[in-house]
């Protein structure tokens, strides 16, 4: 038992050291923290900063003023009349007075029509809230041209009144599910990141020591399976490590940016204990199960650059379930959610996608989490006779028909 915790703490030693990880973990950081006070830094670099100017033209003095006013209460735009021809106008958005110049006439049936000028027109940052307040002016003429008075247009424009009550007296409220659907998104990422990351870590460690020829040493020393669970014991604290580091820095931001912050949009900061016990379980329980199947697939090979080839299934399996979801994120009580819910490699991302967004009974979640156990004890079990004779495997391989020779290497060895 003393060597395998040798070889748990060699394994995370020799990761943690790595520049890919520092790098990766420092780059990391810096954008959560940065998406965590957004609104700050977008407002530290407009500070002081004027809007756009835009010249306006027009020979409505009403029109004109009403746009005027309109546009005010937006601080990135202000629209400035100015009475000069259009030409003269358009010559001083090429000098840069202004960032560009809109032009209002009368129309054949009396309305107002613009037209829009600017040095580039990729961009409807500024085109777009004057095209909308001048809409309003337009519908306010019309309606007022049609006899309909300023409060029935009000009713009219108004949004309708609709509001979702669930019948269910423990189903979740809408404030619980925008809750829940952050805390998903979240669960998500981190667990395809994880095996996408970890896996391929796990994979290459193997790789990386039978191309080094260490693993024959180690093979009389320590037993091929201690081996496996060792370094997936191992990088598993390495992922500990990286996303607690990751998970701290975002928290702050949370707690620090306020409204500015994006995550606070996503609902999380105010997320039930039991909701996040779930998603710790599965996400443990999915760690260890695509753990296993990488480094079964790495021990299969000896070259660095067979290893991406060989876990490309496990990665495949990885976007599915994550497109699964995805897509369960709308329709998390469809019956295609509920089936694959079940199924092993899927399992730990939708099923706390159902626990998360639905009221399921209990039952069906302990099935989950039995089948999902059952599943890593059994990928476990052939995984390590897999990996007691893959690691004596050498040479190019790229075929899983090399599982068989495995097996039966591990057999002599037994």
């Amino acid at each position: 038992m003393n060597k395998f915790f040798i070889m748990v703490g060699h394994t995370f030693m020799n990761r943690v050291k790595t520049k890919s990880f520092l790098i990766t973990t420092l780059v990391s950081l810096i954008l959560i923290t940065a998406l965590s006070n957004i609104q700050t830094i977008i407002e530290a670099f407009s500070d002081g900063e004027e809007g756009d100017k835009i010249a306006l033209i027009s020979d409505n003095e009403e029109w004109a003023s009403t746009l005027v006013d309109t546009i005010a209460v937006n601080d990135s735009l202000t629209l400035e009349r100015v009475d000069q021809s259009l030409e003269k106008a358009k010559q001083a958005v090429k000098e840069g007075t202004y960032e560009s110049v809109v032009k209002i006439t009368t129309g054949e049936n009396g309305l107002p029509e613009a037209t829009y000028f600017a040095e580039q027109i990729a961009s409807t940052e500024n085109s777009e809230p004057i095209k909308q307040a001048l809409q309003q002016i337009k519908v306010g003429i019309a309606t007022e041209e049609a006899g309909v008075d300023q409060a029935t247009l009000q009713q009219i424009s108004s949004p309708v009144t609709f509001n979702t009550i669930a019948l269910e007296e423990s189903a979740k409220s809408e404030e619980e599910l925008a809750q829940t659907r952050g805390l998903v998104y979240v669960m998500l990422f981190l667990l395809y990141m994880s095996v996408i990351m970890y896996g391929s870590m796990i994979a290459t460690e193997v790789a990386t020591e039978k191309s080094s020829r260490v693993m024959e040493i180690l093979i009389s020393s320590v037993s091929p399976v201690s081996q496996m669970f060792a370094k997936i014991i191992g990088i598993a604290l390495v992922g500990i490590l990286q996303f607690s580091l990751i998970l701290l820095v975002g928290y702050l931001g949370i707690q620090q940016g306020g409204e500015g912050s994006i995550m606070e949009g996503f609902g999380l900061s105010d997320i039930q204990g039991s909701i996040i016990a779930f998603a710790i379980l599965f996400f443990i329980l999915g760690y260890m199960l695509y753990a296993t199947l990488a480094a079964t697939l790495g021990s299969l090979v000896s070259r660095l650059e067979d290893a991406q080839q060989m876990i490309s299934p496990m990665v495949y399996l990885i976007l599915a379930a994550f497109f699964i979801s995805i897509f369960g994120l709308n329709a998390p009580d469809s019956t295609f959610i509920t089936v694959t819910s079940y199924i092993p490699f899927f399992s730990p991302l939708i099923m706390f996608l159902r626990v998360g967004m639905l009221d399921i009974p209990v039952w069906e979640v302990i099935l989950s989490v039995g089948v999902l156990v059952g599943s890593i004890a059994l990928l476990a079990w052939f995984g390590a006779r897999v990996y007691s004779g893959g690691v004596l495997l050498y040479g190019k391989s790229s075929s899983f028909k090399d599982i068989k020779k495995a097996m039966q290497l591990s057999k002599k060895e037994g």
